[in-house]
């Protein structure tokens, strides 16, 4: 095991999963700060609550694309075990991005794509298992949650243990950021898909 190539995957996926591309594009959209607007995070949903669909739409491809990006370069020049170690890290950036302090996104769309990247079958899994739960109870944040919670099960049915234990990290890292909406489902008070656009529920 080549512990200098899989370090080098983590730092690399971090630094990429760091790269705050809701508030870069919203920046160069002109809006300014997205921090400074409705739920004040950096991630696609909250960009879409500008009205600007077209930047919501890079952002998001922004946010999955750069955890796709982090497994692809990583399996291609160190293999596949710093794929799952560079998507992970990814992940981590996006969450707790050192450019922003820390204080990142909540990761469903890092989460996605790196998916994507790692096994595109549990991919389509989990986000067929968001569109259901989206569908039947209309709350995004539920969605993701139990999405996160199937991903390890999935992955251990289609991959095996290493992408299970890989996808275990990265939802329980997504539950912790959804605490706050956890709280929310629990006393009935999330917002649901389509409600309130100002509000500071968001999956």
């Amino acid at each position: 095991m080549d512990y200098v190539n899989l370090i080098i995957a983590a730092l690399g996926g971090y630094l990429l999963g760091s790269i705050p591309f809701g508030l870069v594009i919203t920046k160069l959209g002109g809006l300014g700060d997205i921090r400074d607007i409705g739920s004040g995070n950096i991630g696609a949903t909250n960009v879409l609550r500008t009205g600007r669909k077209d930047l919501a739409f890079l952002t998001l491809l922004g946010d999955a694309g750069k955890g796709g990006l982090a497994v692809l370069l990583a399996r291609h020049f160190m293999g596949d075990q710093a794929a799952l170690i560079a998507g992970v890290a990814a992940f981590a950036g996006h969450i707790w991005p050192i450019w922003l302090s820390f204080k990142g996104g909540k990761g469903v769309a890092t989460y996605i794509g790196t998916l994507l990247a790692l096994n595109w079958i549990v991919c389509l899994l989990f986000c067929a298992t968001w569109l259901i739960v989206a569908l039947l109870r209309r709350y995004s944040s539920l969605a993701a949650l139990s999405a996160a919670t199937a991903a390890p099960v999935f992955a251990y049915i289609w991959s095996g243990v290493a992408l299970s234990a890989a996808c275990a990290i990265l939802s329980l890292i997504l539950f912790y950021r959804h605490k706050d909406n956890i709280l929310r489902l629990l006393d009935g008070t999330e917002t649901k898909i389509g409600g309130d656009k100002t509000a500071k529920s968001e999956s």
